[in-house]
């Protein structure tokens, strides 16, 4: 077997990187600063915050020292991670990271930079094995195994405090090929659908299920107010055209990491996507960036998207007349089955260059022993990995008093049940990382859809990408 050298992986990583894989799953709600490779998208939005004092997010090279040491024992603690789609999570954050750092004599750095430019800068310090202790990324960093500590003993430490975890923690962040978890994640988000109430009344849609999306969206279309499902090279497609094969019965992979991704189901899938975008979209859909979604909602020209749940606290902050007829569901089921990606995957990994190690772990098992707090500040965003690190995160999103209607957001409730890794019903590994980052199923669909390719060439040709992408990370070890 090829043995994988810390030389090719770095030379795999700084090419990769610049594409914004590691920014995938969910970043289309913040402006990027230096828009950088396929992960800067244009203009997005970003949900409002309280009137209360923000924390203004740090560029990199400006970081905000956030405590300060006492002479007895300096230490630091160097933390990066994204500036959040529902800022006054970052505001919790950075205060939270205050008063640890006051309590535990230690100087912290917070620094908050855009989705986007994630992937270079955590290239970056790979490459030149020094920056952050403490580094989120958005999205399951698989390929970056080598060089993180494995958190094994900190997942167990965890187990025995809060019991198990939602099944998308271990197929997100653990690999059984290697027996590593290669990060932590302490939180994830949803993906619902995003809907007009009105506009689904008016027609009498429900979309609760892709056929019931479809049916609706063709009578929706008509009135000038079509479905917004992106077909294009971003992260929004990936996802959602993951959601369709798994409703389907399709995947990339089978449970064992086994490819099988072409069989009837797949040809299924494609057709009813071919109808879903020539009967209920537009053709804008196939210029979409990550932020384009979200626009086309706000605008009250758009029926459906799937987002995040702070799409639509973007519209309660700005469009307050249009907030009532948004509304959530599930992810829509296919003939088969319910599923759909996280919003966001909330992965901390910790360097093995970084000195502080345990210190790193400790602030991580702390951060979570708050995150009950952590969830109300997101406005019910962060939904904790560990169930038992805020017990009624489930009773909370029952009730929001400034929500109309107040139990609108209880759909979240049941997020756990249909939300699933990338990779499903396999585990996350580094070659579904690239699969997603090179768009291949994005390209798949839209090669269909558009009427480029038929459905069984354009997935002969996915396949034929998909086998080289696992042949390649099989030959490395770490599938």
């Amino acid at each position: 077997m090829r043995r994988l050298t810390r030389r090719r992986l770095l030379q795999w990583i700084a090419v990769s990187a610049a594409t914004g894989l590691l920014a995938a799953c969910g970043g289309e709600e913040t402006t990027p600063t230096q828009p950088s490779g396929a992960g800067a998208q244009a203009t997005p939005t970003t949900a409002p915050s309280t009137p209360t004092t923000q924390a203004s997010p740090a560029a990199a090279a400006s970081p905000t020292v956030i405590a300060s040491p006492t002479p007895s024992g300096p230490k630091e603690l160097r933390i990066l991670q994204w500036s959040h789609f529902v800022p006054d999570s970052d505001k919790w954050f950075d205060e939270f990271a205050q008063r640890w750092g006051q309590e535990n004599n230690v100087t912290v750095v917070s620094d908050h930079i855009n989705y986007a430019d994630i992937p270079a800068r955590a290239a970056a310090e790979v490459s030149a094995q020094s920056g952050h202790d403490l580094f989120a990324f958005g999205f399951p960093p698989a390929q970056y195994e080598p060089e993180v500590v494995p958190l094994n003993d900190l997942i167990e430490e965890f187990k025995r405090e809060y019991g198990d975890p939602y099944p998308i923690l271990e197929r997100s962040c653990y690999n059984p090929k290697t027996d590593t978890w290669f990060a932590f994640m302490d939180f994830w988000a949803a993906d619902p659908v995003n809907y007009r109430i009105d506009l689904f009344q008016q027609v009498g849609g429900n979309p609760d299920t892709w056929q019931g999306i479809l049916e609706a969206g063709r009578q929706l279309k008509q009135m000038g107010n079509p479905i917004g499902i992106g077909f294009s090279p971003e992260i929004d497609t990936g996802m959602a055209m993951r959601a369709i094969m798994w409703g389907f019965g399709t995947s990339i992979q089978d449970e064992n990491g086994e490819i099988v991704i072409n069989k009837p189901e797949t040809i299924e899938a494609l057709n009813f996507a071919r109808q879903l975008f020539q009967e209920a979209e537009t053709e804008e859909v196939l210029a979409w960036d990550a932020s384009s979604n979200n626009r086309f909602l706000a605008s009250g020209r758009g029926s459906l998207i799937l987002n995040a749940i702070s799409a639509l606290r973007t519209i309660e902050g700005t469009y307050p007349d249009l907030a009532p007829n948004v509304g959530l569901a599930k992810t829509a089921a296919g003939p088969v089955d319910r599923r759909g990606c996280a919003h966001w995957y909330n992965c901390f990994v910790i360097w093995k260059f970084s000195p502080n190690v345990d210190l790193a772990k400790q602030f991580l098992k702390d951060l979570v022993a708050n995150h009950r707090d952590k969830f109300v500040a997101s406005k019910f965003y962060d939904i904790p990995s560990f169930p038992k690190a805020a017990p009624d995160w489930q009773d909370l999103v029952q009730n929001d008093p400034n929500a109309k209607p107040t139990d609108k957001y209880a759909v979240l409730a049941t997020a756990p049940e249909w939300t699933v890794n990338v990779g499903w019903p396999g585990y996350m590994n580094a070659a579904e990382a690239e699969i997603f980052d090179l768009w291949i199923i994005n390209d798949m669909f839209t090669k269909v859809a558009t009427g480029q390719a038929e459905p069984q060439a354009a997935l002969d040709e996915a396949e034929q990408k998909i086998n080289d992408v696992f042949k390649k990370w099989r030959d490395r070890g770490l599938i």
